[in-house]
C-alpha cells in the first residue's frame, strides 16, 4: 500500500509540475499575441445591424465595432462606456483590459502547479515519517 501512495504522489508531482509549466508557457504566448489594449471612452449608438460603439484611438482615428450579445447586456441603457481597444487593430474592442482566455489558461497552470506542490509535499512527508 505504501508503494502505491508513493507512486501516485510521484505521478501527480511530475504531471503537476510538467503540465503546469507547459500550460504556463502557453499562457505566456497567448498573452504576447493578445497585444496591447488601451483604455478609452466609447459612445454607444444603434446601427443597422445592432448596437455599435464608436471611439477615437490614440492616433485620432475613429473606430467602430458591433457589440456582442453579452456586451449589449452589460451596457444596456448606457450611452457611453469605458472600453479597451487594441493598439494597431481597427475595429477591435472589449470591456476588460485583460483577456478572459489568457486569464483562464493562467489559472489552469497555477492549479496544476499547485497540484505538483501538494504532491511533492505529500511525498516528502511520507518519506520522513516512515524513516
Amino acid at each position: 500500500m505504501d508503494s502505491t501512495i508513493d507512486a501516485v504522489a510521484e505521478i501527480f508531482s511530475w504531471v503537476g509540475f510538467g503540465l503546469g509549466a507547459v500550460v504556463a508557457g502557453i499562457a505566456l504566448v497567448m498573452y504576447v499575441f493578445d497585444g496591447t489594449w488601451l483604455p478609452t471612452r466609447g459612445v454607444l449608438d444603434d446601427g443597422e445591424h445592432g448596437r455599435v460603439v464608436r471611439w477615437f484611438d490614440e492616433d485620432g482615428g475613429v473606430n467602430e465595432a458591433r457589440l456582442t450579445h453579452e456586451q449589449e447586456r452589460a451596457l444596456a441603457g448606457k450611452s457611453m462606456a469605458d472600453i479597451y481597444y487594441r493598439r494597431g487593430g481597427r475595429g477591435r474592442m472589449r470591456l476588460t483590459q485583460g483577456s478572459p482566455a489568457v486569464r483562464a489558461v493562467a489559472y489552469l497552470s497555477l492549479g496544476l502547479l499547485g497540484v505538483g506542490i501538494v504532491a511533492l509535499a505529500t511525498s516528502m512527508i511520507l518519506l520522513f515519517t516512515r524513516g
